[in-house]
């Protein structure tokens, strides 16, 4: 009974932070639409940090909350689960190159960041400090991009892609409501989320962080999975890497700078004996493909799959 409850509280806050993720996105987009803001400012704030807001309202509410395995866990799993799944998924779609101007530098930066992350786990607790470091790099990396140095590949696409599919609200009066409503249902659901996962856990007798790095972690990467399908429908492979690449950063640089910053975050040692490592296999097995400029075809999307389900059993 209690089982079931839990579960449908994972269910329902899932739905409502995909609803207010995908508000939120197309309130801004039509915002930025109608201000006239330049298209790659669009792409970075909008779209890569838009699709990151479940793994943001999830990570902070968690800590919040007292229960920092799921915050921390949430950001591993989701970008273990972005390279493996959402790469995964696609490319049995509609092959990706991997030729496109910046993607070897924007991926560099992907190694180094999960290798900083890797390095702030080792005190054990994400401070404050680290937070405001985590926020500054972010900082200089989104005044380098739109000034055209660290050009994230497919970010205009992107742009094109959720226009195409979704539609954009067009008046002020829709749009305000389409923020609104987003920013109302991200945090309900971020709340169901972590009351069914922490429920789920002590039923299951597993550590909330396995919780995190698994089914919540799954979840919140839907936006980022939805985007890069679609991007394969449409066979443009700039959009899934970039939007991969893309959420990877933010999910290290935005979701824990801003969560440190609200509260201290305890790092589990068991994320230090395992899963980072995984992490970080991940970012620099794109990294490899990316230097080698391959196409990556459904022989690749099977293998990522098999690595990600592989994964999963790994942790249960």
């Amino acid at each position: 009974m209690y089982e079931a409850l839990d579960f449908l509280k994972l269910f329902g806050g899932f739905v409502y932070l995909l609803m207010g993720g995908d508000l939120l996105v197309r309130g801004a987009l039509g915002l930025a639409r109608e201000s006239k803001i330049p298209p790659v400012v669009v792409g970075l704030t909008v779209v890569a940090m838009g699709t990151s807001a479940p793994e943001l309202m999830v990570s902070t509410f968690s800590s919040l909350s007292g229960y920092p395995g799921i915050a921390v866990g949430n950001v591993i799993g989701s970008n273990i689960a972005n390279i493996l799944l959402v790469l995964g998924v696609p490319l049995l779609i509609h092959p990706i190159v991997c030729v496109q101007d910046g993607l070897t530098k924007q991926t560099s930066l992907m190694v180094a960041v999960s290798l900083l992350f890797i390095a702030l786990c080792l005190y054990q607790t994400i401070t404050f400090w680290h937070g405001c470091m985590l926020i500054f790099i972010l900082a200089v990396f989104l005044i380098m991009t739109t000034r055209g140095a660290g050009l994230m590949p497919g970010l205009d696409d992107a742009e094109e892609e959720l226009e195409r599919v979704l539609g954009l609200p067009s008046y002020k009066g829709s749009i305000a409501l389409f923020i609104v409503l987003g920013i109302i249902a991200l945090p309900l659901g971020a709340d169901l989320v972590v009351e069914g996962a922490v429920g789920l856990a002590t039923i299951w007798g597993v550590p909330e962080a396995i919780i995190g790095l698994s089914l919540i972690a799954l979840g919140t990467s839907l936006p980022e999975l939805s985007t890069t399908v679609i991007a394969a429908f449409h066979k443009n492979s700039a959009v899934a890497l970039g939007n991969v690449i893309g959420s990877n950063l933010f999910n290290i640089l935005a979701i824990l700078g801003i969560t440190a910053l609200i509260t201290d975050i305890p790092v589990d040692p068991l994320f230090i004996r395992y899963d980072l490592w995984v992490m970080l296999g991940c970012a620099v097995g794109l990294w490899f493909l990316v230097l080698t400029r391959v196409t990556i075809g459904k022989i690749g999307g099977l293998i990522l799959l098999s690595g990600y389900f592989g994964y999963l059993y790994t942790i249960f």
